[in-house]
């Protein structure tokens, strides 16, 4: 079963994370200090963080900042009580890949680290590479091409990008792009997603027009 890292030094709170993960059958480790969950974070071993915003000793932020760094990829579900639109994007930003507000539900936890998990374990189906005219995309070794030439993506647009081509022909709106690729339930109100969007579109766009990432005035994006 899995194995969840809870980032946690309220006493109470970290024993509503067990509560809550515990239903399942998942093993749960509390680490109280900000310290020794990054330590455990690093040291590996466990399938998600669940990671409190706000610590004594060490921000959150730069807990999962550090893990990226150094190239820990354990999905992280940032839990926090600063539920304003700038903190959740925040959040996201800095490595988080999903964002939950306290108080929370038990069952609202474990269907967001449900699907953190079935975003880790990759594709249900056997298609391991996606393909656009002459755009590649190799789930499993996280290599993107253009005609044979390999893009330099960052880990947030291979994501958007594989949401795109996997809808492609498909007018994806922001909150469709948002909840498919960071798994939240909002729009976050900023240009997050115009950001990358704009970054991919200079990476795969070629002077062939294809593929193309068309901006649908009033509407989103579409992979064309």
């Amino acid at each position: 079963m899995p194995k969840v890292l809870a980032i946690e030094d309220d006493e109470l709170m970290a024993q509503e994370v067990s509560r809550a993960l515990s239903a399942p059958g998942y093993t749960v480790q509390v680490a109280r200090t900000g310290r020794d969950g990054i330590a455990k974070a690093i040291g590996g071993g466990y399938d998600i963080v669940t990671l409190d915003r706000m610590l004594p000793d060490l921000d959150g932020l730069t807990i999962v900042t550090t893990m990226r760094g150094v190239g820990i990829d354990t999905p992280v579900l940032i839990v926090s009580s600063m539920s304003h639109v700038d903190d959740r994007v925040r959040g996201l930003r800095a490595g988080g890949d999903d964002y939950l507000t306290k108080p929370f539900s038990h069952d609202e936890m474990r269907a967001r680290v449900e699907a953190l998990l079935r975003r880790k374990a990759g594709p249900a189906s056997d298609e391991t590479v996606l393909r656009v005219h002459g755009l590649e995309l190799n789930l499993v070794r996280r290599r993107a091409t253009l005609h044979g030439r390999v893009l330099d993506l960052q880990p947030t647009e291979f994501r958007v990008l594989e949401f795109m081509m996997r809808h492609v022909g498909q007018v994806l709106t922001r909150t469709m792009i948002f909840e498919g690729v960071w798994g939240c339930r909002f729009d976050p109100g900023t240009n997050l997603i115009d950001v990358h969007v704009g970054r991919l579109r200079k990476k795969v766009d070629d002077s062939s027009g294809r593929p193309s990432i068309r901006t649908i005035r009033g509407s989103g994006y579409l992979l064309d």
